[in-house]
């Protein structure tokens, strides 16, 4: 797993866990400077002389292209130091043809004159304040030559075409063993656009010293966005130093970087001095990536003890026309159920959009929004139990590629969470249960989540105070990064936990992946206990070679560190003192972490159960959700404060997806309705009843060094379904056209007379 230390052979204090830091709740490393509004953000840094500010333009218009230009009035208002389009934009590289999100390549902003998508940002004004910056903006005028456009994706569904290099899974024969399956379900799904609506908008400060760029943004992924940025910019990669500190809220949609950070960066360079430049909400909405819409075709055949014969999720999904994005919504279905035939696989769509990507759990979020609940039908059909109905179709191994799960506790999520929520008081009979007006029901989904471990880089430095600071070119995007790499430093080096300093966030740091994709705590931890494991090592030889120190002489693999005190048996010195007379300058150790060799032979993932209480008022259509329990497995788990809050705002967003979350396209001008947060539904506390999450005990030690996991995505993943199940159970009607609003429940209910 590591390239310096032989996991099997040596002890593992993470795993031992004496000072017991590791699953501590312990408060947020950088708390309390969030909360005194001191952690300054990308668009607050202060830069070294006072900025100029910029101001975006976006384009009205889907598809077509610039005819017009006239700055004029612009560039001679007070304050304006540059007006840029197209047509005077600095020299950038080119754009591929076709680019994702994940892979470093040239994002040349106001690069020509054709328009792609509303909202796609067409002219920037710079000024000596922004307030005059946004007043030049306004008098801009630019003309559009409109074309024809494809912007709604119900009216497409049959362009749908395989994503490239993919191809459909297909184990046994789906087809034969669905047409002679005693008991079907055939259904479909939607689930709408949605945008990701992070607190901090998308901003950067720029400046330049020479030929060397220094930028503080908001973004997820340092070394990606920093390679970008060069290539963007022509220059050699190292000449580009990207900090981002803290960031606030990702979400995926700050997995790649915008406008911002490119016009902000050329516009430092040619006025000399430094540049801040932030989306509007409204930009935001249009100009940065957004969760595409599916449409979600399940098919399960079974027999009528409930073993399933056949299962297929096929997912028609969105993207813009110059991306490959897909919504990989099928790709779950493959690792969660058994049955011996299946046929899971993905079309994609191109549309004149703003550009699909990566939203939390992408795949999952979408994709359980279906299964989960055509399970629940199966179980209705069969006159069966949803739990016991899942639990019967537990697959003993992989059931795509027969490899062994790492380990798998999906069965005990559930049986353990049915017993803590009281399932067994369910009514099966939809409707039977009301207050007053309100019907009441309870409904389960399972939840799954890929498990992923990337390479990255760390460095641990003790010093003469004995203080333990930690440095990974890593991003905390409020999921705690800062808070567990201190508290795997801690309890490593046998320190205090405020003997700890943490600096992430930074491209000129050792490199790690970033945040997203529920691989960041697991890559980045192990690759911090290779660190302090290197550390220790290079500690104890100090000790033992060094004649004034208690240990001299001794066995150094039988050293301790704990409390800040080294000892062997009743031998012991103060850390910090041995520091301070051998390495007064400090000690510092590298550590890396790789995939093992052997990874690809293990089936691995996170686990879980949702179970929600709804109620649904039959006169209004309102649903609630009254309680809701997640059961988690996702290995050891590093601060059980913030994993909690990672899986219950999982669980929230789930509600959020299932009753009100969504966005509309006016077909019109291919603009999305809803452009700021006061249109843009999310659940707020009053939507939220009871919300707890329970984490089962787990160390799973196929995954990494410490038998860790990530928890950020796997909350998400099923809650929607669970909704509704219940909604379904407290009045049963089934609404399949996410999300679930009251005047779609009103039509259903008064379709079947209820």
């Amino acid at each position: 797993m590591s390239s310096v230390i032989d996991w099997e052979a040596t002890s593992n204090p993470v795993k031992e866990n004496r000072a017991g830091n590791i699953g501590k709740a312990v408060d947020r490393y950088e708390g309390p400077l969030k909360v005194t509004g001191t952690a300054p953000y990308a668009y607050e840094i202060e830069p070294p002389s006072p900025p100029a500010y910029g101001v975006m333009l976006s384009a009205p218009i889907a598809k077509g292209r610039i005819t017009a230009i006239d700055t004029a009035a612009a560039e001679a208002s007070p304050g304006v130091q540059l007006v840029w389009t197209y047509r005077n934009a600095p020299a950038q590289g080119p754009r591929p043809e076709r680019y994702d999100f994940f892979t470093p390549s040239p994002r040349p902003a106001l690069e020509s004159d054709l328009v792609h998508f509303f909202g796609q940002q067409v002219a920037i004004v710079v000024a000596d304040t922004l307030e005059n910056a946004t007043a030049a903006a306004a008098l801009v005028n630019l003309s559009f030559e409109d074309d024809a456009k494809s912007v709604i994706f119900h009216d497409h569904y049959d362009e749908g075409v395989q994503p490239p290099g993919e191809s459909d899974t297909e184990i046994g024969d789906f087809a034969a063993a669905f047409a002679a399956a005693p008991v079907k379900i055939d259904e479909v799904w939607r689930t709408p656009l949605q945008n990701h609506c992070q607190m901090e908008p998308c901003a950067t400060t720029a400046w330049w010293d020479g030929d060397h760029l220094t930028v503080h943004t908001s973004v997820q992924m340092v070394r990606f966005a920093q390679n970008s940025l060069a290539e963007t910019l022509m220059l050699p990669h190292k000449n580009v130093r990207l900090l981002t500190r803290y960031v606030g809220g990702g979400f995926g949609g700050k997995g790649s970087f915008y406008e911002d950070l490119v016009l902000a960066s050329l516009a430092s360079r040619e006025l000399g001095r430094p540049v801040k430049v932030a989306f509007s909400r409204q930009q935001m909405m249009h100009g940065t990536v957004h969760r595409p819409a599916t449409e979600l075709h399940v098919r399960l055949g079974a027999t009528p003890d409930g073993h399933l014969t056949a299962m297929s999720l096929m997912t028609t999904t969105h993207c813009d026309r110059r991306g490959n994005f897909t919504e990989h919504a099928s790709n779950f279905a493959r690792n969660l159920y058994a049955a011996p035939n299946r046929l899971t696989g993905h079309r994609l769509v191109r549309l004149d959009l703003p550009v699909a990507s990566a939203m939390r759990a992408p795949g999952e979020a979408s994709g359980t929004l279906s299964l989960e609940v055509a399970m629940d039908e199966l179980a209705e059909k069969l006159g069966m139990d949803p739990v016991e109905l899942r639990i019967l179709n537990e697959p003993e191994t992989d059931p795509e590629t027969g490899k062994p799960f790492s380990i798998r506790q999906l069965v005990r999520c559930m049986r353990e969470g049915a017993q803590m929520f009281g399932w067994t008081n369910r009514n099966p009979t939809p409707g039977q249960v009301r207050d007053g007006r309100w019907r009441v029901g309870l409904g389960m989904a399972a939840a799954i989540r890929g498990n992923f471990l990337l390479p990255a880089k760390a460095s641990f430095t003790v010093d003469a105070e004995g203080v333990i600071t930690v440095k990974q070119g890593m991003t905390d995007i409020g999921t705690g990064t800062y808070t567990v790499l201190a508290q795997i430093a801690a309890e490593t080096l046998g320190v205090p936990l405020g003997d700890v300093r943490v600096e992430i966030g930074d491209s000129e740091l050792p490199p790690a992946p970033g945040s997203g994709g529920q691989f960041g705590a697991a890559t980045a931890g192990s690759a911090a206990l290779d660190a302090g494991m290197n550390l220790r090592t290079a500690i104890a030889e100090i000790a033992v070679a060094d004649p004034a120190s208690p240990l001299f002489g001794g066995p150094s693999q039988d050293i301790t560190f704990q409390d800040g005190v080294i000892a062997i048996a009743n031998r012991s010195e103060r850390l910090c003192d041995l520091i301070r007379r051998n390495r007064p300058e400090g000690l510092t150790a590298e550590g890396e972490v790789r995939p093992a060799a052997d990874a690809a032979k293990w089936s691995s993932h996170t686990y879980g159960a949702h179970f929600v209480e709804v109620a649904v008022d039959t006169v209004t259509g309102e649903a609630r959700t009254r309680r809701m329990l997640g059961v988690f497995a996702a290995g050891r788990i590093l601060n059980r404060k913030t994993a909690r809050s990672q899986l219950t705002g999982g669980m929230i967003w789930g509600v959020g997806s299932a009753l009100t979350e969504g966005n509309s396209v006016d077909p019109r001008y291919g603009s999305l309705i809803n452009q700021d947060l006061a249109g843009y539904l999310v659940p707020v506390q009053a939507d939220i009843g009871e919300v707890e999450a329970i984490m089962l005990d787990e160390v799973d030690d196929k995954a990494n060094p410490m038998g860790i996991k990530g928890v950020g995505e796997l909350g998400i993943s099923g809650a929607g379904a669970a909704v509704a199940n219940a909604i379904y159970n407290a009045c049963g009607v089934r609404v399949r056209d996410y999300p679930i609003t009251p005047d779609k429940l009103l039509a259903a209910m008064a379709a079947k007379g209820l």
